[in-house]
């Protein structure tokens, strides 16, 4: 008995051993057939990870596994997925592998194919990216009477946890399987057979701007019988679940040579109304368990004919319910006397004459009835649509009567009487003559919230009247947070802004007694260390839909720590572009004249302003305005009235302020000063400290005028002149808006406030000329502003005086005559004569007396002695005397008060 025990276990531990070892045999086999086969069949790009081979997990049957395999396309979808699968196992007999696959096919008994995407694509010159099998003059050379590779003898298949994806680009269709399991059982190789399938999904389906199916949920449990040599699938027994609604159908589907034969008849097994409500994505219907429900429903119809490049099947589906009802139990509101009567039909097999007839929708809520019918024809060129709208709704109380997902309540009564008819291209074309629309809407005590408003908007009366060409907005009253709206206007094409992509055209007269800017724009989140990983706010964007012109009246607007009263203007808005015409308004106590634009198309926001300022009050408007602030931050001491033009341009930033580094443009100044407080200011006083001969708090301004001129973040300021009571000052510089400044300064400094060491230095020079004497003192200021550096330079000062006092004396000595001149040239050439007698009682040269000894004098020494003179004390020079006389603290009594 050990010994039968041995020779088993030895022979099944030999047979586990071989079920291991065989398939690396095998292995490279495998894979060489795979590759062949798919490049002997297909045109596109092929990878995977690896093809494997097991006896152990499907035993007795060998398994083949593909795993991460992707197809991806050439021209002219080049390197786009065309499918993928994490893992594709194929089960053959273990025989299979001992075939010669380049004479006789491997037959695949069951396939099973896990997370697979497969993406299907139709361009818009008819191309496909699925038409990858090559031709037969494409294909290796190999027998006629052999076909190497696999083939099928399918028993069993699966397909588990995948997706499929159909786009056309051409109509504009998008067709989504999600979610996707599916098996069936049966048998391929007979020429009669039965598949037994189920199937469950979730479905989408969009055409244009129209979504028919969003994410319905699909279970359809299906024996289709098959008749392999006529092509033809018949559905036998099925049962199929649309979301919740259960149909039956039967029929069949045959392949012909140019396209297919459908005969399919379908109905729902019940007639309660319910069902109908299963219609509606579970999403939005929510669990159908405890509704009450009465009335009834029924869907029945069905599709037949052929589906060819011409041709679609004739079809004729209709849904009916009379007097039904129904309630949630967790809701207040029943919804009841619901009338339906709709039907899709099409009789003569072109897709153009398809068309929806909805010839009652019918409902009531409390007292409130709605009523409404529609017809929509051709469905697939130019829609036509006529329609009528009558009925009262509370909007309050759709969340009360049906499940709806609100993220805000909705209040408010709408009342609507409209009857409408117009085809697509009389909306694309703007062909309004063709567009007929009569009746108004009116909305009561609308309120709406939401997150991306700061405060809920709450319209007190809106009431619109549909005119055949236009849609007149005659009333609209509402208020958010402190600010109250008033409006009415002319809308251009509000069906073609409903119904395509057409922008909302019109013109609106807006008024508005206080409105404050701040109720409309959220604040965003400094971008800190504590949330540098929160999400970044998106930019505001001005609408790209809104093509309109506002004419803008607003008695009182509070924008930030601004007040403007009388704000009056055009506001063009298009293309995401908001241009100012003739805006004015009164602010710190002047006028403001406005025009330019705000572009929000670009990556960065821009814009563009010209600003027109009349008597503005100097200290309002530079505390106010953080431009003005960076533009001439010294003026916010100045008291006064400021006329000005400002041209500017550059970016927002995300705050919708300008960006002070990228704004460039220019300025032109006028002040009409009374007086200067510059108590507060350290310029002011650095300046005051270090030129004591003048106060500038007594400044001359009087209509003052300066050009400014600003870009990369810095402001340059022509040259500009001011006075201190006869003192010239000439001012020119630049300073970054981060207040750093170059400036200089030169003082014209008349000789009467150089002391009286100056004075008598040149008073040795008898001519009226030397009263208009002045010297230039110039001030280089450096720093901030907040904490400036002032250096003063005489250099120029000594230079400019000398010259003054050669000039002053070659002219005196001009204007003495001839006789004069000549005894001093004689004098010269005495001097110069070797016979003259050395006891000569003339001992100086004529000319010394007046030039030399009183100009050395006062330029050298700052004194008339001769040379010989005794002294104690060194002489001081003209630089000397300026500095002290010009950094003297000036006396009450002193001349220059």
């Amino acid at each position: 008995m050990k010994k039968i025990l041995k020779i088993t276990g030895i022979t099944l531990l030999t047979i586990l051993l071989l079920l291991i070892a065989i398939p690396y045999v095998f292995q490279s086999k495998i894979k060489e057939i795979v590759k062949r086969t798919i490049n002997d069949n297909l045109n596109a790009h092929v990878e995977f990870s690896d093809v494997s081979l097991s006896f152990i997990r499907s035993f007795p049957q060998a398994q083949v596994q593909v795993t991460d395999l992707v197809i991806t396309n050439f021209e002219p979808f080049k390197d786009e997925t065309l499918a993928s699968a994490k893992n594709i196992s194929l089960n053959m007999s273990v025989k299979e592998l001992f075939k010669n696959a380049s004479e006789d096919p491997i037959v695949i008994n069951e396939i099973n194919l896990e997370e697979a995407l497969i993406i299907l694509k139709t361009n818009k010159r008819g191309e496909t990216n699925y038409d990858i099998s090559k031709k037969e003059d494409e294909q290796t050379n190999t027998p006629k009477d052999s076909s190497s590779g696999f083939t099928l003898d399918i028993k069993d298949y699966a397909i588990v946890n995948s997706a499929l994806t159909y786009l056309d680009e051409a109509s504009n269709t998008a067709f989504y399987i999600t979610e996707l399991n599916h098996s069936g059982k049966g048998t391929f190789s007979g020429d009669v057979s039965e598949l037994d399938t189920e199937t469950s999904a979730r479905v989408s389906l969009k055409v244009d701007s129209t979504e028919y199916l969003s994410n319905n949920e699909l279970k359809l449990d299906a024996l289709i019988g098959l008749d392999l040599t006529n092509n033809k699938y018949t559905f036998k027994e099925n049962k199929a679940l649309i979301n919740q609604l259960p149909l039956e159908f039967q029929g069949y589907v045959q392949m012909l040579e140019d396209g297919q034969e459908v005969d399919i008849t379908f109905e729902n097994p019940g007639s309660d109304f319910k069902d109908f409500l299963a219609v509606i994505p579970k999403t939005y219907s929510k669990s159908l368990d405890n509704v009450e429900t009465t009335g009834n429903f029924k869907i029945k119809g069905f599709i037949k004919g052929k589906i060819t490049e011409e041709t679609i099947p004739t079809l004729d589906i209709n849904m009916v319910s009379n007097d039904a009802s129904f309630k949630y139990p967790d809701l207040p509101k029943r919804v009841e006397n619901i009338s339906i009567n709709a039907s899709i039909k099409n009789s003569t097999g072109l897709a153009d004459d398809t068309y929806v007839d909805l010839q009652t929708l019918n409902f009531k809520i409390d007292q409130d009835v709605f009523k409404s019918s529609a017809v929509i024809r051709n469905l697939t060129s130019n829609i036509t649509v006529n329609a009528n709208v009558d009925g009262v709704i509370n909007l309050a109380n759709l969340s009360q009567a049906y499940p709806i997902d609100l993220e805000n309540d909705l209040t408010g009564i709408l009342i609507a009487k409209l009857e409408t008819n117009f085809d697509m291209d009389a909306i694309e074309t703007n062909a309004y003559q063709r567009i007929k629309s009569n009746g108004n809407l009116n909305i009561k005590g609308f309120k709406f919230a939401s997150e991306d408003l700061v405060n809920p908007i709450e319209i007190s009366e809106a009431t619109i009247t549909f005119n055949p060409t236009t849609v007149n907005l005659n009333k609209f009253d509402a208020t958010t947070g402190k600010s109250d709206i008033k409006a009415n206007g002319t809308i251009n094409n509000l069906l073609g802004f409903v119904f395509s992509d057409k922008k909302l055209e019109g013109e609106f007269n807006v008024n508005s007694n206080a409105f404050y800017v701040s109720d409309f724009m959220k604040e965003t989140t400094p971008n800190t260390s504590e949330n540098k990983n929160a999400t970044p706010t998106e930019a505001f964007k001005i609408p790209a839909f809104l093509d309109c012109k506002i004419n803008a009246d607003a008695k009182t607007v509070y924008y930030d720590n601004l007040t403007l009263s009388n704000v009056k203007g055009n506001l063009y808005i298009k293309d995401e572009k908001a241009v100012l015409r003739n805006m004015s308004s009164n602010i710190f106590n002047g006028k403001l004249l406005l025009d330019g634009y705000v572009d929000t198309a670009t990556t960065t926001p821009t814009f563009m302003m010209n600003l027109d300022m009349n008597q503005f009050d100097i200290s309002q408007a530079f505390n106010g305005l953080e431009l003005l602030q960076s533009l001439a931050p010294i003026a916010s001491a100045l008291q006064g009235k400021l006329n000005s033009i400002i041209s500017l341009s550059g970016n927002l930033d995300d705050s919708f302020t300008p960006d002070l580094n990228s704004i460039s443009g220019n300025a032109f100044a006028e002040l009409q000063t009374t007086e200067i407080k510059p108590k507060n200011e350290a310029l002011i006083s650095a300046l005051d400290n270090a030129l004591s001969f003048v106060d500038f708090s007594k400044l001359d301004l009087k209509d003052l005028k300066t050009n400014l001129t600003f870009e990369n973040g810095m402001v340059n300021i022509k040259p500009f002149n001011v006075s201190y009571k006869d003192i010239g000052i000439t001012i020119d510089g630049s300073h970054s808006f981060t207040n750093n400044m170059n400036y200089n300064a030169v003082f014209q400094v008349p000789a009467k406030y150089l002391g009286s060491d100056i004075n008598r230095l040149i008073g040795k020079i008898d001519e009226q000329a030397v009263n208009n004497l002045s010297i230039p003192v110039s001030a280089n200021i450096t720093g901030t502003f907040n904490k400036p550096v002032v250096k003063t330079d005489l250099t120029s000062g000594v230079t400019s005086l000398t010259k003054q006092l050669i000039e002053i004396e070659k002219q005196k000595l001009l204007n003495q005559g001839k006789d004069q001149l000549l005894q001093l040239i004689g004098g010269v050439a005495n001097t110069q004569n070797p016979t003259t007698p050395k006891d000569s009682t003339s001992t100086t040269n004529p000319i010394s007396d007046p030039i030399k000894n009183v100009l050395d004098g006062i330029i050298n020494s700052g004194s008339t002695k001769p040379k010989d003179s005794i002294t104690t004390t060194k002489p001081k020079s003209i630089k000397d005397l300026l500095n002290e006389s010009l950094n003297k603290k000036p006396k009450k009594t002193d001349s220059i008060n």
